[in-house]
């Protein structure tokens, strides 16, 4: 991995559920390379935290499950294909791990196009240089939309992906609001039906 300069202030260790995180700047093998160089470009990145997990439990339910984290503050990053006639372009969308995305209202309304649908693993992992299952929406290509849902916006923290599947960040809810081409947007996802 390429060195990236932080300049950031030392960050007290955090604790969420079972989680002890840690300043992403002292444990830079933590996170996916895009993930680094775009940290390294933002001057709130001290409010970034990081913590080592269990790779095979990376998936939400079951990360959930094993760190003491509720769904209500994990959150997931949804890589979306839309398609417009004969284009097409990625999209992400950033929802609650408790909520589902509203793919076909909301977000094919949102970026005007006819047709929207989850990206297929392997296109989403090339385009984005992470791994399947801990894509974040730091670090993603420049001219991806993001469409954050507004309960995300609104928490004071949520984890989410790192760009690895070895390791979980935390960030407030308004940082992710904060990325470039971020849109907030209300009622992006619905609750779960149980």
């Amino acid at each position: 991995m390429a060195a990236y300069e932080f300049y950031l202030t030392h960050m007290t260790v955090r604790i969420i559920g079972k989680l002890n995180m840690v300043s992403v700047a002292e444990k830079l093998e933590l996170i996916a390379e895009p993930v680094a160089k775009a940290l390294a470009a933002m001057a709130d990145a001290e409010s970034v935290g990081v913590a080592e997990i269990d790779p095979n439990l990376s998936d939400t339910a079951a990360f959930c499950a094993e760190y003491g984290v509720t769904p209500n503050q994990a959150a997931n990053c949804v890589i979306l294909e839309a398609k417009q006639g004969e284009e097409r372009w990625f999209a992400a969308c950033i929802v609650l791990a408790d909520t589902r995305a509203d793919v076909n209202g909301i977000i094919k309304k949102t970026l005007e196009v006819r047709r929207v649908s989850f990206a297929p693993m392997d296109k989403a992992v090339a385009e984005s240089e992470m791994e399947y299952g801990a894509i974040t929406p730091i670090g993603l290509p420049a001219d991806w939309p993001i469409l954050v849902d507004k309960a995300v916006a609104d928490s004071a923290a949520v984890i989410i992906g790192s760009g690895m599947r070895k390791s979980k960040i935390s960030v407030p809810g308004s940082f992710l609001a904060s990325l470039p081409n971020a849109r907030v947007i209300d009622g992006l996802a619905q609750k779960k039906e149980v």
